[in-house]
C-alpha cells in the first residue's frame, strides 16, 4: 500500500470522531505510525507492551464511548491484543485493530514476524477486514475508503465492539520529507442510529400479560451511569411498582433498590418469599452468584430488553426478549403497570434495612483484614469520582459492601484478572477525576507492564489488597478442601508493591493495622503529582475466616 493510501486511512478515522489512538513501536507499522502521530486532531501515546496497550485502550473507549485506534506491528503483536479484545467483544466497546502484516506471499516462509493475521480474532470481533496491498488501480482506492468507513461505522454500532483491520504493508515503510499529507475531504460515510421500539400490538400483548403478574423483580445488568434509567427505576421501586436489585457494576444503585441481597439470597429458608412472577432485565452481565441460581429456581418468566433482540438466557427462564430502547421500554412500562404485591416489595427491603443497619458494626468488631479495610477505604473515597475494581475476590468485597455513588468499573465481559491495571490507566488518560484502582495482588502483579509509559496520571489512586496469594480460591469449596491448594491454586507469592512504586515513581504507602489504615487515608486523595498506592497486607487463611464469620453473622441477624 502506498503511503497516501495510509493517510487517508487516518483522515478517514478523523473524520468519523476518532480522536484517540495507542500505537506500539514497530517496523512494519511505521507508515500508520507516523500518519497517526502527525494527524493534528488525533492524540498519540505509544504503548510499549501490545497486551497493556489493548486495556488502555479499552479502558478509554468505555469512558469515551467512541472507538480508540490501535496500532501493532505484525505476528505474535497482534496476538497480544486478543485478551482486550475478546473483553471489549463481550463488554461491547467499540476499537479499531489496525494490524501491519506482510504480503501474502512471504506468510508462512520462514521470513520474521508473520502469522496468519486475516481473521485473526475469529468471533470475538464484530468483523474482520483486509484491506489490499496495493492501489494501482482506482477502484482499489475506493475499496480502502469504503473498508476503513464500513469498520468505523460497524464499531459504533448497537451493540458495539471491536472490529480489526488488517494492512499488509510493503517496502519502504518510512517517508521521506513533506510526503505525509493529509487530504482535506476524505471519503466518508456515516452511520445513522436510531431507538428500536416495540409496535403497538406487541405493547398490548406485554400489557395484558402485566395485568396477572404481582411480583417483579427489575435486574440491571453492567452498565455506564445514565440518569434517565436510574430515575425511572427510581419511580418504579419508590411506587412499589417492582423491585429492583442492582449489583455494584449496573451503576444503577440508590436508596430505592436492593444493593445487598448477597448477604441473604441462597439461604433456603429466607429465599422462597422472595420468588417473583415476572423478571426484567437489560444490560449486560451481573457479578452475584446467589442471585443467578436465585432466579434460575424461581420458576418466574423472563423478559429481556435489548435493541437488537439478541437473546441473553442467563436466568434458563427466558420467555420474551424485547427489541426496545430500555428507557423507552421503562417509560412506557411506568404508565401501564398496574397494582403490585405490596408484601413482596416490603420482604426485601426489609431484608435490605436489616443488613444496612448491622454490617457496619459486624465489620468493626473483626479482626483487621481486607474485607474491614476495604470497606473503611470506601467510605473516604471521593464521591464524586470513578472506581476499576479488579476481578476475584475484589469485586466481590465492593458487591457486598453495597450502595456506591461513584461509577464503578470492572472487565466483567470476560471476567478475567488481566488488564484491570491497564483498564483503569486508560480511564485516567479521559477524565481529571480522581481514579481508584481497587484490585488483588494476582491482579496487580500480572499486570505491572500497564505503568510502563511516559504519560502523567496525577489522578490515579491504587488500593492494592495483597494477601500474597489467590484468597477467593479459600473460599470455594473445590480447590480449598484440596491438599494442593497453597501451590497449586492460591499460588502463593512474597512480592511486595513497594519496588514498583519506587521504579515508576509513585507514592507508596503499606499498612497493617487499623492505626496505620486510618493515618495513610488521610493524604491518599490529596492532590499529587504521581500515583499513590496503598498496599493493605493481610493474611489469606485470615480473611477466609473473617469472611464466613460475617456471613454467618449476618446469617444469625437475618434469621432472628
Amino acid at each position: 500500500m502506498i503511503l497516501s493510501q495510509i493517510t487517508d486511512l487516518v483522515a478517514i478515522c478523523a473524520g468519523k470522531g476518532i480522536e484517540n489512538a495507542i500505537l506500539s513501536p514497530g517496523s512494519r507499522c511505521a507508515p500508520l505510525t507516523l500518519a497517526f502521530a502527525r494527524h493534528p486532531t488525533i492524540h498519540t501515546r505509544t504503548i510499549s507492551d501490545e497486551r497493556s496497550a489493548a486495556f488502555i485502550a479499552l479502558g478509554m473507549a468505555q469512558q469515551l464511548d467512541q472507538p480508540v485506534a490501535l496500532v501493532c506491528t505484525s505476528g505474535s503483536a497482534a496476538l497480544n491484543y486478543y485478551p482486550a479484545v475478546a473483553e471489549a467483544f463481550f463488554q461491547q466497546i467499540p476499537l479499531l485493530l489496525l494490524t501491519a502484516d506482510r504480503p501474502a506471499e512471504w506468510i508462512d516462509q520462514y521470513d520474521g514476524q508473520t502469522i496468519f493475521q486475516p481473521d485473526v480474532y475469529g468471533k470475538h470481533v464484530k468483523a474482520s477486514f483486509q484491506l489490499p496491498d496495493s492501489t494501482t488501480f482506482s477502484d482499489q482506492t475506493w475499496h480502502v475508503s469504503r473498508i476503513v468507513n464500513e469498520a468505523i461505522n460497524l464499531a459504533n454500532q448497537f451493540p458495539a465492539g471491536p472490529v480489526h483491520i488488517n494492512i499488509p504493508l510493503r517496502e519502504p515503510f518510512y517517508p521521506e520529507k513533506g510526503e505525509v499529507v493529509f487530504p482535506e475531504k476524505p471519503r466518508g460515510f456515516s452511520l445513522l442510529k436510531s431507538k428500536t421500539q416495540p409496535t403497538d400490538e406487541s405493547l398490548i400483548k406485554l400489557k395484558n400479560r402485566l395485568e396477572v403478574v404481582q411480583k417483579i423483580l427489575i435486574i440491571p445488568g453492567q452498565q455506564r451511569p445514565d440518569t434517565q434509567l436510574q430515575s425511572l427505576l427510581d419511580k418504579l421501586a419508590k411506587n412499589q411498582k417492582a423491585v429492583i436489585v442492582t449489583d455494584t457494576i449496573s451503576n444503577m444503585q440508590s436508596d430505592q433498590t436492593i444493593t445487598l441481597h448477597d448477604h441473604w439470597l441462597g439461604s433456603p429458608t429466607i429465599s422462597d418469599e422472595l420468588k417473583p412472577d415476572l423478571i426484567l432485565s437489560f444490560g449486560k452481565s451481573i457479578i452475584s452468584k446467589s442471585l443467578k441460581l436465585f432466579l434460575r429456581k424461581a420458576q418466574a418468566s423472563h423478559w429481556h430488553i435489548q435493541e437488537d433482540g439478541n437473546a441473553k438466557d442467563t436466568f434458563q427462564r427466558l420467555t420474551r426478549t424485547i427489541a426496545a430502547n430500555p428507557i423507552h421500554f421503562l417509560n412506557w412500562l411506568t404508565q401501564n403497570l398496574g397494582t403490585q404485591s405490596a408484601e413482596y416489595y416490603q420482604a426485601w427491603h426489609s431484608f435490605e434495612k436489616s443488613v444496612s443497619a448491622n454490617l457496619g458494626w459486624v465489620l468493626e468488631k473483626v479482626a483487621f483484614g481486607e474485607y474491614s479495610a476495604l470497606s473503611y477505604c470506601l467510605s473516604k473515597t471521593p464521591a464524586v469520582s470513578k472506581i476499576h475494581v479488579a476481578n476475584s475476590m475484589a469485586v466481590r468485597y465492593l458487591n457486598l459492601l453495597g450502595k456506591r455513588s461513584q461509577e464503578v468499573i470492572c472487565n466483567r465481559g470476560t471476567s478475567g484478572i488481566d488488564g484491570s491495571n491497564s483498564a483503569a490507566v486508560g480511564c485516567t488518560f479521559t477524565t481529571k477525576e480522581i481514579v481508584t484502582l481497587i484490585t488483588g495482588d494476582m491482579a496487580f502483579f500480572y499486570d505491572r507492564n500497564a505503568f510502563w509509559h511516559n504519560y502523567a496520571m496525577p489522578n490515579l489512586r491504587i488500593i492494592l489488597l495483597n494477601n500474597h496469594a489467590g484468597g477467593i480460591f479459600r473460599l470455594i469449596d473445590g480447590p480449598s478442601n484440596q491438599p494442593e491448594l497453597e501451590e497449586y491454586f492460591e499460588t502463593m507469592q512474597n512480592l511486595s508493591a513497594h519496588h514498583l512504586a519506587t521504579e515508576f515513581g509513585f507514592f507508596y504507602s503499606k499498612v497493617i493495622d487499623q492505626e496505620e489504615l486510618e493515618a495513610s487515608l488521610e493524604d491518599f486523595y490529596g492532590d499529587s503529582l504521581h500515583p499513590k498506592i496503598l498496599e493493605i497486607e493481610t493474611s489469606s487463611p485470615k480473611n477466609a475466616e473473617t469472611f464466613k464469620l460475617v456471613k454467618g453473622k449476618i446469617k444469625q441477624i437475618l434469621e432472628r
